[in-house]
């Protein structure tokens, strides 16, 4: 039944204590079907039950599953920390409090979904992904893969940016805003969604460009091909730290003149297991909570 599953990985939200309980009933659940439980080494402060740790980076190299415990966030992490070790690995995701967009098996769920997994049964996403790489001088300096967008945004007390998008070898706009957002599919429900962008079905083969408070209203947002290669050219007029580029909300940097970022779909995909007898757009009502009335007679 298990034999493809020897090691699980398992990561909480840091600090979540409402998990402890469940990592030490987990842990025991896996070894009783000869299954070694290795835990993040923030994860295992919170339980008794680690024997095997491993950092978050180290952690997608050791194992043969991820189960993520606490919300959309921590997810995302794991997200880009699996797409960089090059390995398939599949991801299930189990939200402490409110459903998440990703994190959509509730706590209840996780044994019928995990003995799914175990049994070669659990359906599975393939999310796309987006992979960026940044130029200074014409130098590349750095790399990242992520699995919701790259935002481009101005410093607290700056003024309006400016940025030149390009979508293959032409010249879009010019964006005059608070700032950008480059979304997958995926990431149209994040925010992306907040900034007023479109809800994109994560099967389809889309990129959206979204400007954030966009000076020009006719500015909208624009759905593009998947296929497309996106190059974002900040309009630094003073200063060095005007425009920050930040990645899945997790990291990023301050954006110098002249710097160059360009946006493409990546080679690597995120496998998340599918919650049961639960479509994308049953997720969509409960979140959003479509139909309901804020007041009723």
């Amino acid at each position: 039944m298990n034999g493809e599953f020897k090691r699980v990985g398992i990561v909480a939200k840091r600090g979540l204590r409402a998990a402890a309980d469940h990592l030490d009933e987990l842990a025991a659940w896996l070894r009783a079907r000869r299954i070694e439980p290795v835990f993040d080494t923030d994860s295992a402060t919170l339980t008794s039950a680690a024997r095997e740790t491993r950092s978050r980076d180290a952690l997608p190299h050791d194992v043969d599953l991820v189960i993520v415990m606490g919300g959309d966030g921590t997810l995302l992490s794991m997200a880009t920390r699996t797409a960089v070790s090059g390995r398939d690995l599949p991801i299930l995701g189990v939200n402490f409090g409110s459903l998440g967009f990703l994190t959509e098996t509730r706590i209840d769920e996780l044994y019928t979904v995990l003995e799914s997994v175990l049994k070669g049964e659990a359906s599975f996403d393939e999310r796309a992904m987006l992979a960026a790489d940044a130029y200074r001088a014409r130098e590349h300096f750095d790399s990242r893969i992520v699995l919701n967008d790259v935002v481009f945004t101005k410093a607290a007390l700056s003024r309006i940016i400016e940025l030149s998008v390009s979508v293959g070898a032409g010249l879009v706009t010019k964006v005059k805003a608070d700032g950008l957002i480059v979304a997958t599919a995926t990431g149209s429900t994040a925010y992306n969604l907040a900034a007023g962008g479109p809800i994109v079905h994560p099967r389809a083969d889309a990129i959206v460009l979204t400007p954030i408070a966009p000076h020009t209203l006719t500015n909208r947002p624009i759905v593009i091909p998947g296929s497309e290669v996106i190059e974002i050219r900040p309009q630094v007029v003073s200063g060095v730290e005007d425009i920050y580029v930040t990645y899945d909300g997790q990291a990023g940097y301050p954006l110098q003149p002249d710097d160059v970022v360009r946006v493409r779909r990546s080679e690597r995909t995120l496998r998340l297991v599918k919650a049961p007898a639960r479509s994308y757009f049953e997720l969509l009502r409960e979140k959003l909570k479509w139909g309901e009335r804020g007041d009723r007679d």
